[in-house]
């Protein structure tokens, strides 16, 4: 048995491991798995080596961008000479891709790569006498029942993906696809059977109960999309027992910004049950900030990263500034005057303070002498139709410096963005290099409000608003003052949860976290019409089985939506 010879041994209780290899290209080296497990050191690096993955799979590339592009909340615009990248962006948002396209097959590959990881080291880990490596016969059962998890991690993205697709259990084997009843199954009872070896609060970026139990949420509330059969009689109850403790111990953070800076100077969000964890220079929160944020930003936000001024939330307002009409998207202007989120983000103090999760008008230099802030007598200048000029964030896209005339006349669409297109999130801070705070803030990947929401969404479903209210209004009070409060509430204001309302709360709650796509299909609105889409001809709920896929996998059959 050979074992893929990992990266690097550092901060192994803390980080799943440090990157040394671009991951879409996955070269190692291997080493018999006789010479590789020689110390606890080397069986702890082996187990950790998937989470590496499973952060690049959940948070880098392709996976973020085929759950959010195609969703109403954000788009990859074409700026100028910049962005069309092959009428990628464009197919995304307007659900025209197809088997061929990469950022489908990047869905595909990513979570198959973490599988193959899983399944080697997890057999590698069974075989071990543990008791060589000063360890226990229940330490070895967790490792094993943590990879089961994670494994399950995965195939949650392909099951949510593809429906149709194939179960490896063990490695180098080739196997035609399952039905989705066969794969929500297998999930469901790999989670079931790892749960009751796993710690309670088992650490930082580590599965452990809360986690796991967490997924079977995630299971349970997606099943009458993904196998025809409605769970949440089920999720409703895991949701309660992770609220009462019964797989640890987690509460709703009051501060809005913190489970998004956990991991920034010791802190640890109470809310989450699954973060990702970072640090600079070692494992870095890099991708959404590259493909986010613009060129000129290090100026703003006091850092030396590059960026590629791509992503933006989708537009709110027409060319000539009037509110768009649609149900759907419309991001910024769907969250409420008073909402604390909806400030423009700034750094308040030295001490990692900052409000606010948008950038959003004119962009000032980071006040160095402070060490905190913008200096208003700076402007930030753009680089491309504004070079020269005050870069100012604008909750519209056109082509506003060739007005009148010129590419203006096109009006609002993906092609015809600019530099200054669309306001960005910055829900995940940037915090200051100067102040050495830039880059250690974690993925958050599960918090508790998920489990909140996802049981006010089964008592709604069941008819139960006014408790559907109270579990929402437990999450969203922190988002508001005192004095503010009373107008937000929804349990001061019943009547204002509808079916609409609910989906336009779980975009401003999860918004960036991966959840659109999957959201919108649940409460069948994927096929519905938003900015610079019309509704679906036929349904796109499900990505084809990529080409590259079939041509790799003679058992393979497309799923029936090419």
């Amino acid at each position: 048995m050979n074992i893929k010879t990992l990266c690097s041994f550092l901060l192994l209780s803390i980080f799943a491991a440090t990157s040394c290899t671009d991951l879409e290209e996955e070269p190692f080296d291997v080493a018999p798995a006789d010479q590789y497990y020689t110390s606890k050191k080397a069986v702890t690096a082996a187990l950790l080596r998937p989470y590496e993955h499973a952060h690049w799979c959940g948070w880098d590339g392709d996976r973020w961008l085929i759950s959010e592009l195609t969703a109403d909340q954000f788009v990859w615009t074409q700026k100028g000479k910049h962005g069309y990248d092959g009428g990628d962006w464009v197919r995304l948002h307007g659900h025209t891709w197809t088997p061929d396209d990469n950022h489908i097959n990047g869905g595909w590959v990513g979570p198959y790569q973490g599988i193959a990881q899983c399944n080697v080291i997890m057999k590698d880990l069974a075989s071990l006498d543990y008791s060589l490596f000063d360890m226990t016969e229940a330490d070895q059962a967790r490792h094993v029942a943590e990879l089961r998890v994670l494994r399950a991690w995965f195939y949650l993205f392909l099951i949510d993906y593809f429906r149709e697709v194939p179960i490896y259990k063990e490695p180098q084997t080739i196997e035609a696809q399952s039905t989705p009843q066969e794969v929500f199954t297998y999930i469901e009872t790999e989670l079931k059977e790892a749960l009751p070896a796993l710690s309670k609060n088992g650490g930082v970026g580590r599965w452990d109960q809360g986690g796991a139990a967490a997924l079977l949420v995630r299971l349970y509330l997606n099943a009458e999309k993904w196998i025809g059969t409605p769970k949440y009689t089920e999720c409703a109850t895991v949701a309660q027992d992770i609220i009462d403790g019964d797989y640890g111990t987690y509460s709703i953070d009051t501060d809005y910004r913190g489970p998004f800076r956990s991991g920034i100077k010791d802190y640890r969000s109470p809310e989450n049950i699954f973060e990702f964890p970072h640090a600079k220079n070692l494992y870095e929160f890099g991708w959404m900030y590259n493909a986010t944020m613009h060129y000129q930003s290090r100026y703003s936000l006091d850092n030396d990263w590059g960026s590629w001024n791509g992503v933006h939330l989708t537009p709110s307002r027409d060319e000539n500034g009037a509110l768009y009409t649609y149900k759907l998207g419309m991001p910024y202007e769907r969250y409420a005057a008073a909402d604390k989120r909806k400030q423009p983000f700034r750094t308040t103090s030295k001490n990692a303070d900052y409000e606010g999760f948008f950038l959003i008008g004119q962009q000032y230099e980071f006040n160095r002498a402070n060490g905190f802030g913008f200096d208003s007598s700076r402007p930030v200048n753009g680089t491309e139709e504004y070079n020269g000029r005050p870069l100012a964030f604008v909750d519209q896209v056109a082509r506003f410096s060739e007005r009148p005339g010129g590419r203006w006349n096109e009006g609002s669409h993906v092609i015809t963005g600019e530099e200054n297109s669309g306001v960005r999130l910055l829900k995940f801070p940037w915090l200051p290099m100067s102040q050495q705070f830039f880059q250690f803030n974690s993925a958050t990947e599960i918090r508790l409000a998920e489990i909140y929401y996802s049981l006010a969404e089964c008592r709604y479903r069941a008819g139960d608003v006014p408790g559907a209210a109270a579990l929402l209004d437990a999450v969203r009070s922190r988002n508001f003052d005192p004095a503010d409060w009373p107008a937000n509430s929804y349990v001061q204001n019943i009547a204002r949860l509808t079916d609409d309302e609910f989906v336009d709360e779980l975009g401003r709650e999860f918004i960036g976290e991966r959840h659109r796509r999957t959201d919108l299909v649940r409460w069948n609105r994927f096929g519905n019409e938003w900015w610079d889409k019309p509704a679906d001809s036929r349904d796109r709920s499900v990505f084809p089985i990529p080409s590259r896929a079939l041509n790799s996998n003679p058992l393979l059959k497309p799923n029936g939506f090419e």
